[in-house]
């Protein structure tokens, strides 16, 4: 079955940088159009950004524009997020997901992770 799995959350202050990384298993990776999504508590599951299948398109959220950068080793079956200049907004569990669509509602993608929580200190 498909699996996507979540890595590198964790406690930084504000200011500093994690870097997110997501194992895709079960699917033919390089077809999938990858996406971040975040959800604080009490709020609803925001985009983040998304990477088109070849990595050379993405488009994010103007909230982090600038600040992040997704890319994807489709040799790896993996996509990774680097956060830099974090704030204690970007506070969340931060998703993984998989879609046939370069779009940003979470409607459009099929497959999900589990999650992994980013907190920002301030």
């Amino acid at each position: 079955q498909v699996q996507l799995v979540e890595s590198g959350g964790g406690l930084v202050q504000a200011g500093g940088s994690l870097r997110l990384s997501c194992a895709a298993s079960g699917l033919a990776f390089g077809n999938y159009y990858m996406a971040w999504f975040r959800q604080a508590p009490g709020k609803e599951r925001e985009f983040v950004g998304t990477v088109s299948w070849n990595g050379k398109t993405a488009y994010y959220a103007d909230s982090v524009k600038g600040r992040f950068t997704i890319s994807r080793i489709n040799a790896k079956n993996t996509v990774n997020l680097q956060m830099n200049t974090l704030k204690p907004e970007d506070t969340a569990v931060y998703y993984c997901a998989a879609g046939r669509l370069l779009q940003r509602g979470p409607e459009n993608y099929d497959y999900w992770g589990q999650g992994t929580q980013v907190t920002v200190s301030s």
